[in-house]
């Protein structure tokens, strides 16, 4: 299998870069002091931090999306009996008076 991206080491700074092989754009980077002997990037507890927020908005905005999906689920019976309901009354015209 084809690896989905690759690891360069930047010959100017010595950065380690990540590129993604479909886009060819850089997903990640890192620099020299900032990589383990392994080459992975080394984690600091701000990080850890920065990554947990991260994650808790997306849960957050995740769950509100889902309410409003649903309250929208609730209403659609009734919406779209308010839609049908005007759109007869239209094709049907306005009443004649005799």
């Amino acid at each position: 299998m084809d690896a989905k991206e690759i690891q360069i080491d930047c010959p100017c700074c010595r950065s380690r870069l990540a590129v993604d092989v479909r886009t060819a754009r850089v997903v990640r980077w890192a620099r020299e002091e900032e990589v383990d002997p392994s080459g992975k990037p080394k984690v600091r507890g701000e990080d850890w931090d920065t990554a947990h927020g991260r994650v808790q908005t997306r849960l957050e905005s995740a769950e509100e999306r889902f309410e409003a999906g649903l309250g929208r689920e609730r209403t659609r019976e009734q919406d779209l009996d308010e839609l049908f309901r005007r759109k007869r009354d239209e094709a049907e015209g306005p009443a004649e008076e005799e």
